[in-house]
């Protein structure tokens, strides 16, 4: 079983330059070293697979964070988690009930106007976790650049200290301790751990 998160960025086009590019290319290469898991193509849409399907929707919130530190941008992402049937040489090559998921649901977000939705073989959990996500992206796709960069700074490092993230910003500790409370981070994270949890029983 593996997870494959399909996206595409935001109003790409009206960004004045192709920084997003850069910014997106450092995030799937901080998830995956490995280049052949991941992909950027069609311009601005993008596919990475997370083998570790407990990691998913970390992996979706960082992605979203890192586009969220340019102004104006945000990001569509659907998680797909299934089996994995054939590795091809890119992965978009790849193929199985993950990515199919994915590809499927990305399209559906479209006409929903959503940003973030799972599927999985459990319609029961896909309908749990869906509801949480869309409480969350209340939060998260208003994030502000300085919220988002906590918020990607904080999954990077998850085990610094306020102190030792602002100095690593050039601001201070009470600078901090308010952008992670204006980013909700500290939900977010509460629902990562729910979602491992929920996700592991799915893989047992």
């Amino acid at each position: 079983m593996t997870s494959v998160i399909t996206g595409d960025i935001i109003k790409s086009r009206d960004a004045e330059n192709s920084e997003w590019i850069n910014v997106l290319k450092s995030a799937l290469t901080e998830l995956s070293k490995d280049e052949s898991y991941w992909e950027i193509y069609r311009g601005d849409s993008f596919q990475i697979e997370i083998e570790d399907v407990l990691k998913s929707y970390e992996a979706a919130t960082y992605i979203k964070a890192c586009i969220k530190t340019i102004k104006g941008l945000d990001v569509r992402m659907a998680i797909g988690i299934g089996a994995k049937t054939f590795k091809g040489k890119k992965v978009s090559e790849s193929n199985g009930e993950a990515f199919r998921f994915s590809g499927e649901t990305l399209e559906s977000l479209k006409k929903e106007k959503l940003n973030l939705k799972i599927k999985t073989r459990n319609k029961i959990l896909n309908k749990e976790l869906n509801l949480y996500f869309k409480l969350a992206l209340l939060s998260t796709d208003h994030w502000t650049s300085n919220s988002a960069e906590i918020v990607k700074l904080s999954l990077e490092h998850p085990k610094m200290l306020q102190k030792e993230l602002a100095q690593l910003i050039g601001t201070n500790q009470h600078a901090i301790s308010k952008r992670i409370k204006r980013a909700h981070l500290d939900e977010i994270l509460e629902l990562d751990k729910m979602y491992r949890e929920k996700i592991d029983t799915l893989i047992q």
